[in-house]
């Protein structure tokens, strides 16, 4: 498997700049960015990180099946940062399911397994170092909605999934890193 650098923390937590500042080591990166712009505010974050993002950078906007526009894309990168797996759970969830009032938790966990599988099965046989963007988003309150919780639940899923192949974990704090450990290394 390629290296995998897993940045995890919370909103303006520092993930995003620490992301970038790493891939700006490189020459050639891929952005892949998931956000969608469904209001005014969100397009502005979108145009603030494109304008943030060094021009020479190749973007591919994959809001899902990320794994599958990888590999349709031709690229020179040595590198790829993906911000963020937050959106990209998000988008996957929302489009499994079809009842807001009383989600299906097995299909939206299932839709969110088999893109995190694609990417992964994507990851092992490609050349690039991977730099992913997660929120830790059960850090907060008990979301009010079962969506809310569901939500929480698989992306909170996905990090330790993530973070059990990852080469290297972190988790970011008022801009500041710290290295996570498995447990494997503790005990």
């Amino acid at each position: 498997m390629s290296d995998i650098t897993l940045l995890l923390g919370g909103a303006r937590s520092g993930k995003s700049s620490l992301a970038e500042a790493v891939a700006k080591t490189h020459a050639n990166v891929l952005y892949v960015a998931t956000a969608q712009a469904f209001d005014d505010e969100m397009q502005q974050r979108i145009t603030r990180h494109i304008a943030d993002r060094p021009a020479h950078w190749q973007t591919l906007e994959a809001n899902t099946n990320v794994a599958q526009a990888l590999a349709q894309t031709d690229t020179a990168a040595t590198v790829v940062l993906l911000d963020c797996l937050t959106m990209l759970v998000s988008n996957v969830m929302l489009g499994a399911i079809a009842d807001f009032e009383a989600p299906d938790a097995a299909r939206a966990e299932a839709a969110v397994q088999a893109e995190i599988a694609a990417l992964l099965e994507f990851a092992k046989v490609s050349k690039f170092k991977w730099i992913l963007v997660s929120n830790e988003v059960g850090l907060g309150l008990v979301p009010e909605n079962a969506v809310g919780r569901l939500y929480r639940d698989v992306l909170g899923r996905v990090n330790q999934q993530l973070a059990r192949v990852a080469d290297q974990s972190y988790f970011l704090i008022a801009g500041k890193a710290l290295p996570l450990h498995s447990l494997d290394s503790i005990f």
